[in-house]
């Protein structure tokens, strides 16, 4: 726990300070440019506006920015912590609207815990917004900023924490509720915990279709009933004529408990003597009301929900608010009314009714799901719930006439948020998400270095790998201790004083006896880690190797060739860049191995490129690049990749791959529609293969360095087992992101291995 709250304040705290930044999306680079920009140009839009103030959604950034506004009087589960505090998650509030609905925020702290101040800050933001998320301000107070605010301002006001878990979890009761063949008018629902989300759910599972009288709410002091005296308005809203004495009687018989309180407040007993088919809503976070393992373990019919991402029914706001925001905003809405919260509940509902898509199945480590039990509601990474959710609430704005621009093409709408999502760039999650399926045992021979330690930590935690340290053990251990680790978590190998060495460099001398390699020497050998992982792997006491952090690429990369070898069939292997950039993600080989290499050689390259693509779920269309377009200039050079290309259809005529061309003619798919509409390639390559290791490592290294692409690498291909050569100086996160490469491509060859058997 120490080591984590440390990686959560280096998460925060390295490089750019925060989490957020302002990035210009207009050219800023010459005169002309910033008199565009400024002065004088930017009087134009200006006057325009003064003429018709709708014209600011056409001249400015106000169409797509909402403010996320707290006085941190109810940060999380911290409490009042105030509005520095509160800052954090604020800013993490606006990574999830850009990464979830493409909508840019400003976070908005307020120093103040009057209602009244709040209210006229927000009030005086108007012009500068499209929409306000209110988040984490305490209740009562919440209530009367939020209704005053709605009645003041001619913006979408929304907070979060009242209607973002009433929206998902009222969609999730519906299917609930149909899944244990009860009606919402005929249950009985008891909800503990009577605050800003309380309420707020119970109105609208009350608007869904619950009978208020079927309702029955506690607070601290106990159940809301109509002879208590110190309830305020919105807790006697839903005052009972019956009083319980006790949550456990409460919930004797009843079908629904709904969880808005804090942990271990359920007991088994309790949820014994619920009805049949119970519905279990435990939504405190991060500890539930009762845990899923004890609910499941006394009602085998139990149809339950948490906010943990780790059980089944995740009752996640990040299902609600981004999609919620996008259609209001599309659709230039002055309000977020009851019709539009209803139409994302239908959404939501509804899409967890549908067949679930194989990037959805993939994105949670191949675990098919189906509308049931265990699959009420959506998963957050989804990426339909974008599409479902946004269109059915700008359906409702413009039906309820909140709206002051009516969409006409729905169809180009949804195709319009597909682009925004940018699904290309979820590869790495798709592959951590394999990995998690069948984790692998992987040797990292710097074992003594930090960062190791905390990749290999991480990874096992989120249960992609078994890890296996190199190196020496006393250094080691005491390097664990000093992170805070459990050491139970690692294997921790030191080659100087393991008995396998003795049996790996006997291995290892018949592999290259002929080739100049005495006992003797590979016996010193067998004392450098590398090789003595290299060794582990190839002989199946690991399933992949991770190194290259403090060394060159060729010390790694030439024990694992004479160790391992390549794979059959290949004569050579070659080095593949993931490299994503704002709007795509391109697939860079080969950037690290091959100088030159020949026709037959390249095309290797280019069909072990398309074959490592296609484990990041994406369909490979490949261009073979040159100085020439399709023998504009004959040369050695060009013609030595259309040689290539006419041997690579030969061996795969289903690959979309087609050469030699220029760089842009392969990304710009206006070219290749135009001057050569011959080409099998159509909407532009995602697979680069470079025609020599110079054009391909300058391109990667620019890429980075100037086209400020992320660029995640080298992925070693044509090796006979999986070995990965980090870059020198490696983040965590890379070294994480390798490690699931190669467990994924371990697994990849267990299944290759068995259908050969």
């Amino acid at each position: 726990m120490k080591k984590y709250i440390e990686e959560a304040l280096e998460y925060h705290s390295m490089g750019r300070k925060g989490k957020i930044e302002v990035v210009a999306t207009k050219p800023c680079l010459t005169s002309r440019d910033l008199s565009l920009a400024y002065t004088p140009g930017v009087a134009e839009p200006c006057l325009a506006i003064a003429k018709n103030s709708e014209d600011v959604y056409k001249y400015t950034a106000k169409g797509n920015l909402v403010a996320v506004v707290s006085n941190g009087t109810a940060v999380l589960g911290l409490g009042d912590i105030g509005p520095l505090a509160g800052k954090p998650v604020m800013e993490g509030k606006g990574i999830l609207f850009k990464r979830f609905a493409d909508i840019d925020v400003f976070d908005i702290e307020i120093k103040s815990k009057d209602p009244k101040e709040v209210i006229r800050v927000v009030q005086l933001l108007e012009p500068t917004f499209g929409g306000i998320n209110l988040e984490d301000i305490k209740a009562p107070e919440c209530f009367e900023i939020e209704e005053t605010l709605k009645q003041t301002m001619n913006i979408p006001v929304f907070h979060d924490d009242q209607h973002g878990t009433a929206i998902i979890s009222c969609a999730a009761l519906i299917n609930a509720v149909e899944v244990a063949g009860k009606k919402l008018a005929d249950i009985k629902i008891v909800v503990n915990g009577a605050g800003a989300a309380a309420i707020s759910c119970c109105k609208l599972y009350v608007s869904a279709g619950a009978k208020i009288e079927n309702i029955i709410m506690f607070d601290s002091k106990g159940c809301v009933s109509k002879s208590r005296k110190d309830l305020n308005k919105y807790k006697e809203e839903f005052a009972s004529d019956k009083e319980y004495p006790s949550l456990l009687e409460a919930m004797q018989g009843a079908d629904v408990f709904i969880g808005l309180s804090k942990g271990g407040v359920v007991s088994k007993q309790m949820v014994k003597g619920m009805a049949e088919n119970p519905v279990v809503f435990a939504m405190a976070n991060p500890d539930p009301e009762i845990t899923y393992d004890d609910a499941v373990s006394v009602r085998e019919d139990i149809i339950m929900a948490t906010g943990r991402s780790d059980y089944p029914n995740q009752v996640n706001n990040v299902l609600g608010f981004p999609f919620i925001f996008r259609g209001a905003l599309d659709v230039r809405a002055t309000a977020i009314n009851e019709e539009m919260k209803m139409a994302a509940v239908q959404a939501l509902a509804s899409l967890a009714r549908k067949k679930v898509p194989e990037i959805v199945i993939n994105a949670y480590g191949g675990k098919d799901f189906d509308f049931g039990k265990e699959y009420i509601i959506p998963k957050p990474f989804d990426p339909r719930v974008l599409w479902h959710v946004a269109p059915a609430v700008a359906k409702a704005a413009i039906e309820s006439g909140v709206a002051k621009y009516k969409i006409e093409d729905w169809n180009a709408y949804i195709e319009e948020l597909k682009e925004r999502l940018g699904l290309s760039k979820e590869v790495i999650r798709v592959v951590i998400h394999k990995a998690r399926k069948n984790p692998k045992r992987v040797v990292y021979p710097e074992g003594e270095e930090e960062k190791i330690i905390r990749a290999a930590h991480v990874a096992r935690d989120e249960n992609i790998v078994r890890p296996v340290l190199l190196g020496n053990e006393t250094n080691i251990k005491k390097m664990i201790r000093s992170l805070g680790y459990d050491q139970s978590e690692f294997e921790i190998k030191d080659p100087l004083k393991n008995e396998d060495a003795a049996g790996y460099a006997l291995e290892f001398h018949k592999l290259r006896q002929r080739k100049g390699m005495t006992l003797n020497k590979a016996k010193s050998l067998m004392k450098e880690t590398i090789y003595y992982g290299c060794m582990m792997v190839k002989s199946g006491a690991a399933d992949a190797l991770i190194s290259g952090l403090t060394t060159h690429y060729p010390a790694t990369i030439r024990p694992a060739l004479e160790c391992i070898g390549v794979k059959e069939g290949l004569k050579v292997v070659s080095g593949l860049y993931i490299v994503v950039t704002k709007k795509e993600v391109y697939f860079f080989a080969d950037t690290t191995v091959n100088v030159n290499p020949n026709p037959e050689e390249l095309a290797q390259i280019t069909i072990s490129a398309a074959d490592s693509v296609k484990e990041f779920n994406v369909e490979p269309k490949v261009a073979m690049l040159s100085f020439s377009n399709f023998g504009s200039a004959k040369y050695p050079e060009s013609l030595k990749v259309k040689q290539a290309v006419d041997i690579v259809k030969k061996l795969r005529p289903g690959l979309i791959v087609d050469g030699e061309m220029q760089a842009d003619t392969a990304v710009v798919p206006d070219i290749i529609e135009k001057d050569f509409p011959f080409s099998n390639l159509r909407g532009g390559a995602n697979v680069l293969i470079f025609p020599d290791l110079n054009s391909g490592n300058i391109a990667y290294k620019l890429m980075a360095r100037i086209g400020q692409a992320t660029v995640i690498g080298p992925v070693l291909m044509g090796m006979q087992k999986p070995v990965h050569v980090l870059q020198r100086g490696a983040t965590v996160d890379d070294i994480i992101n390798m490690t699931a490469i190669a467990v994924v491509e371990a697994n990849k060859k267990q299944v290759e291995i068995k259908e050969v058997v």
